[in-house]
Parts: structure tokens; C-alpha cells; sequence
């Protein structure tokens, strides 16, 4: 079987992602299971060989079919939008936030004409966005606005622990006043049909308590009886599998050991520490209910350290392995529903 064509943006050049790119693709387990394509910059892109000090031959091309993808080779599509002589690493600047937005959406555009099986992105900087004038945050904003599809799903992958997020980036009084039993519902729903796109096809998940207990039966905090319970209650009729609510302090070790297929966290923090607590580094993020996978490193652009070629490429690898995981049955099972 042709092993699938992964796009790799380099992110903000004034950080690590340029360095994280190149050490990944020094690795050759990834080209044991895909075709690593960089969109990216030539100028960067050799300074970043250079500061890490890795053996990569540069081939640039204009399209995704001319592609190499030999151990050894690094394929990137230029932008050629870097002045290299007055990049600076470490700084917010106008011409890395346009750079990186450019990278993004240029890979957003292969993966809308399917010219590639997936995009594995890495870290940029809101700062460096908003100097540019980028009319977006972040990355699931660009997504947002550049695939038209509203509010994606974004699930964290930790060794077999899968992790969605009910809420985002709210405060934690917001996100308690959040749940619904009407969003709770919703949120199931997305999430099962979310992992049976990605190949599991009778997923078995659990929902995590809001409240410590899940509130003692409203002893402190009634979300539970409220709008939790009679969310999966409604779910389970409707013939999905999912169990709880499951006190958060246990499930997710539960799902770790094989339990379940995946936890529902309600808020921000009790799903993100649970999985990088599991293993920083290899906490991947997945962003779903897309016409292609998204995945992603899970650290930012650690201006402190960039240009010294010290950090590491675990997680830039592990993005671009469940790229070339779960991205060709993405597409395929999205065809299917639409």
C-alpha cells in the first residue's frame, strides 16, 4: 500500500518548530509509515540543519507528487517568505506570525484537494499572529475559518489514552456554567461519531465528573444530577456506549489501562494534565470534525531555547506518526459521511 503523504509546517520560524522539523525527519520510523512533506522556507529550513547539526539533503518541489521521500531527503515546498538576514530567534516578529499562517493554510489547502492525507503542524505564536495582522488566534481558528466547518473536536492521544475537551480556553467558573445537559449530550454524540472516524468502530467511552465524587449526589455541586446523568442516560437509549459520570481522579487511569477507548474531560485543565502527566513529550493533539486530521505537537514555540538546536523531537515525531495513523482512515470514513 502507498504509504500516505503527511504535510508538515514548520510553524514560527523564530521558534522551535524549524529545528523540530528537521530532527523528526532525521528518524526514519517516520518514513517506515509515510511520506513527510514540509511546507515551509529554504532559509530556514538550512539554518535549522545547521543548528542541529543533522544530515539532511534539501529537495524543494512545487507539488506533492514530486516528492522523493527517501530516509535522508527532506521534501519542503518554498514559500520563500524569510528575510534571513534580519530573523531573529526568540523574538516576536511580524514577518514569522505571516510566515506561519502562510504555512498553514497553504497545507490546508493540499488537504482540502486531497493532495495530502493529513497535516501535522507545530508551534506558533499568537504574538507574532497578531503583528502580522493575521485575522486568527491560533491554529484551530485558522482551521475554523479556512475549512468553514465551526467549533472542531480536539482530542489528546497519550499511549493509547484519547482525551476529548468539552470547553477550551474559559475560565473554570465559565466552564462549570457551561454544562448542559442539551451541550453534554451534543458532546457525546460528536465524540462517538469523532473516534469511529478514526477506525474504532464500537467506541467505549466514559464521561469524567465535573465535581470532586461527581458531587456526592449534589452534596457539593449538582451538575451530576443536574444535566450529566440524564445527558448519558439519554445517550445510552440512543444506543451509544459511555459510562459515568466516572470521578475524574480514576478514569482516566482506568482508559490508560485499556478500560475504555476514550475519556470525556469537562474542562481544559482536567484533561490536559491528566495525559501530560502521562507523558508530556508524547501528548498529541488531534483536531477532528474536519474534511482531514489535523495533529499536532503539544508545546509552543520555546522562544527561550530556539535557535540552540537543545530541544527535543519526541512529540513532532509522535504528531506525524498518528498523522499517518489515523489520516488515510480520516479521509476515508469522512468521504463515507458526506
Amino acid at each position: 500500500m502507498t504509504k500516505p503523504i503527511i504535510a508538515v509546517t514548520l510553524g514560527d520560524p523564530a521558534g522551535v518548530g524549524p529545528e523540530i522539523v528537521v530532527k523528526a525527519l532525521k528518524s526514519k520510523e517516520v518514513y517506515d509509515v509515510c511520506n513527510p512533506l514540509v511546507v515551509g522556507d529554504k532559509g530556514v529550513l538550512s539554518k535549522a540543519i545547521e543548528i542541529t547539526n543533522v544530515a539532511l539533503e534539501l529537495n524543494a518541489v512545487s507539488k506533492p507528487s514530486e516528492g522523493k521521500y527517501t530516509f535522508g531527503t527532506l521534501d519542503f515546498i518554498d514559500l520563500k517568505n524569510i528575510d534571513m538576514s534580519t530573523l531573529e530567534y526568540g523574538k516576536v516578529q511580524a514577518q514569522c506570525g505571516q510566515a506561519a499562517y502562510d504555512y498553514l493554510a497553504y497545507s490546508i489547502k493540499l488537504a482540502l484537494n486531497k493532495e495530502v492525507a493529513a497535516i501535522a503542524t507545530t508551534p506558533l505564536n499568537k504574538e507574532s499572529f497578531k503583528a502580522a495582522g493575521v485575522p486568527y488566534i491560533g491554529h484551530t481558528e485558522v482551521l475554523e475559518g479556512l475549512t468553514k466547518v465551526s467549533d472542531p473536536l480536539t482530542m489528546f492521544e497519550v499511549k493509547g489514552l484519547r482525551t476529548f475537551f468539552y470547553s477550551r480556553h474559559v475560565s473554570l467558573r465559565n466552564a462549570c456554567d457551561l454544562i448542559t445537559q442539551e451541550g453534554v449530550e451534543n458532546f457525546i454524540v460528536r465524540c462517538e461519531e469523532a473516534l469511529r472516524v478514526l477506525g474504532i468502530e464500537k467506541p467505549h467511552m466514559a464521561i469524567a465528573g465535573l465535581n470532586p465524587h461527581c458531587g456526592e449526589h449534589g452534596l457539593f455541586g449538582d451538575e451530576e444530577v443536574k444535566y450529566i446523568y440524564p445527558a448519558v442516560e439519554n445517550c445510552r437509549k440512543k444506543g451509544i456506549d459511555i459510562n459515568g459520570p466516572v470521578g475524574a481522579d480514576s478514569v482516566f487511569s482506568q482508559a490508560l489501562n485499556g478500560k475504555y477507548d476514550a475519556v470525556l474531560s469537562l474542562y481544559h485543565d482536567q484533561g490536559h494534565i491528566a495525559t501530560k502527566t502521562v507523558d508530556f513529550e508524547r501528548t498529541i493533539s488531534l483536531t477532528n470534525n474536519m474534511p482531514f486530521l489535523r495533529t499536532s505537537v503539544d508545546h509552543g514555540t520555546a522562544f527561550d531555547i530556539a535557535g540552540t538546536g537543545k530541544v527535543s523531537a519526541i512529540s513532532m515525531i509522535e504528531a506525524i506518526l498518528l498523522a499517518a495513523k489515523y489520516g488515510p482512515k480520516f479521509l476515508i470514513e469522512s468521504d463515507k459521511n458526506n
